[in-house]
């Protein structure tokens, strides 16, 4: 113990001369305080700018290039806070936000973007050197850009292990080059981009790198009648976050292992819930149907979504998908990285003002209820006349090939691993009890479907999510005698061979209808099989991907809670022919 003591105070040591600042520490009272502070629903819902990942000429969409840099930058959160310094994307220092510029593509039309770092030497939050992370010989913060959702070659699809520093000083083991190429050949539907280095996930993004990116095809998706236009199609972009008094990003720098991850924590829980880069923002709209594109960008929490006044959300998307047909729910729950695109219809509403609020557990589903502060996150204030409103929700969306499991070719086990010191608190969670760096164990073929049997041994629900594939839940099947099982798992690593099908004879909980779609984040029920078909090909046209996806550095598929992802739930996954 006293030789891991000190190695840790090594590390950390480490850790502070290449420029980790941790801030001092506060109780979760005092941030309570903080975030109780700041009165809610008295700042606009801001519209982030929007890049067109597009030129017309002569009446024809054109590809182009567009250049987006990382920038440290001061941001108001609200009014009664001071200015907060943040990492933001952007194509220059004035212009970058939090969230970054919503970039509109169009299907069929390849996208060019050269990602430019131009952070600062030191980070601006606390990181732990003892868990596997992006270490530059020089200094500076490592980044790298993940488009969440996109079918893209491994080249562009922003591997953790593909980060550079300012200047591209530094670079990790798999960086290829500075400008990814997005084809944009998947199906219409909302997609986000966002950081993605090794064992900094969880910083960059609380930091502030985020953007939304939507693809859009006006022949299959203008028949719909959904509400359209800046005023009536709006991002609604979730994230959780605690402030010092000075305004400062608050992420404890305490690790709950001190003497083996000095600064580690399982979850980032925030006091203060975040709306396109405002805390408790408030949206003034018209007596009329709204649509939503909500994506929750938190580090860890979940959100179950209702109306105060019990107005319905009508669901017409989930992820990059649209469903087969809008699904309507009095509540949502949305894990982290998930996108849910909704319609809401103000017209029917029996008051002048509607609060969107949580009621989600932290961590998900069995911990602490929401409570004052994060059971709110923004305020709809409805004008009293109504206007003229053409919109529609459609009886029908679009209607993608089913998830039919019996097509598969290969069945993998997948299972997902806690594990815990002498005092009971996490230290590092594994898939398949593997680490990240050991060699790649699933290497699916291009234009396959496989079955993935989803296994969670821990108590946290988690959002698994696949890069460059799609995938659909199809069955959650209860795992009895789970203690045994468990034994059975941790000593032995072989669902097979522990009779994994004797002990899942539990009882099935329902996919809900609003993620009956193709996906790229599944939930994963603790102490749960979940059966997930997974396809590696083009669902739309059933073609095969337009670049060679079996090339280097190939993909990844994780938890996207980032503190699990970063220690280290995290796998590759190589294409091979």
């Amino acid at each position: 113990m006293r030789s891991t003591s000190l190695l840790s105070i090594f590390y950390l040591i480490i850790g502070l001369a290449v420029g980790t600042r941790p801030p001092p520490p506060l109780t979760e009272q005092i941030l309570q305080k903080i975030a109780g502070s700041l009165q809610m629903y008295i700042e606009p819902l801001p519209q982030m700018p929007k890049l067109y990942g597009y030129s017309i000429v002569k009446r024809w969409p054109k590809s182009v290039t567009l250049t987006i840099g990382m920038f440290e930058k001061k941001w108001k959160f609200h009014r009664d806070l001071p200015p907060t310094t943040v990492f933001a994307f952007g194509t220059c220092p004035d212009t970058a936000t939090f969230p970054g510029p919503t970039i509109e593509a169009l299907q069929g039309v390849p996208l060019h973007v050269t990602w430019q770092n131009h952070l600062p030497h030191s980070h601006i939050l606390p990181w732990d050197p003892t868990i596997p992370v992006a270490k530059p010989k020089h200094g500076g913060v490592p980044a790298v850009v993940h488009l969440h959702g996109g079918v893209d070659e491994p080249q562009s699809d922003g591997s953790a292990l593909a980060w550079f520093t300012a200047g591209y000083r530094d670079t990790g083991p798999k960086w290829t080059q500075p400008t990814y190429t997005y084809p944009n050949v998947q199906h219409p539907g909302n997609l986000w981009y966002h950081d993605h280095t090794l064992g900094l996930t969880r910083a960059n993004i609380l930091a502030g790198l985020i953007g939304a990116y939507v693809v859009r095809n006006p022949h299959v998706e203008v028949p719909f009648g959904l509400p359209s236009g800046d005023a009536f199609d709006r991002h609604l972009i979730l994230a959780d976050r605690s402030f010092a008094a000075d305004g400062s990003l608050y992420m404890n720098n305490t690790g709950d292992n001190p003497s083996i991850h000095p600064q580690w924590q399982p979850e980032y829980f925030g006091e203060a819930i975040t709306v396109n880069g405002k805390a408790w923002p408030f949206l003034a709209v018209q007596r009329r149907k709204y649509r939503f594109r909500i994506i929750n960008a938190s580090n860890a929490r979940y959100f179950k979504l209702a109306l105060s006044n019990g107005l319905m959300f009508y669901i017409v998307g989930s992820d990059s998908s649209y469903l087969p047909k809008p699904v309507a729910s009095p509540t949502i729950v949305v894990s982290p990285a998930e996108t849910f695109d909704v319609v809401i219809d103000f017209s029917k509403s029996t008051t002048s003002t509607v609060e969107l609020t949580n009621s989600a557990s932290y961590p998900y589903p069995n911990g602490t209820a929401a409570g004052q502060l994060n059971g709110k996150v923004m305020r709809f204030v409805i004008s009293a006349d109504p206007p003229t409103d053409d919109s529609r929700i459609p009886s029908s969306l679009v209607n993608y090939p089913a998830a039919n499991e019996w097509e598969a070719t290969v069945r993998r086990y997948i299972t997902m691993y806690e594990y815990q010191s002498s005092t009971g608190k996490p230290t590092h969670l594994y898939i398949n009890g593997k680490r990240f760096e050991d060699p790649v164990t699933e290497t699916p073929r291009p234009g396959s479907t496989e079955v993935w049997e989803v296994i969670n041994l821990t108590g946290d629900n988690h959002p698994l999510h696949l890069h460059l594939a799609t995938s659909q839940a199809v069955r959650v099947t209860e795992l009895v005698d789970l203690t045994t099982f468990g034994n059975c798992m941790t000593a032995n690593n072989d669902a097979v061979k522990c009779n994994v099908t004797g002990h899942a004879v539990g009882k099935k909980l329902p996919v809900p209808e609003y993620e009956k779609t193709w996906k790229n984040v599944v939930k994963i029920e603790p102490g749960y099989v979940t059966t997930v078909v997974v396809k590696f090909r083009l669902i739309d046209t059933n073609a095969s991907y337009p670049f060679d996806a079996t090339a280097e550095p190939g993909y990844v598929y994780h938890c996207h809670i980032l503190d699990h992802e970063d220690n280290a739930m995290i796998r590759p996954m190589m294409l091979v022919s």
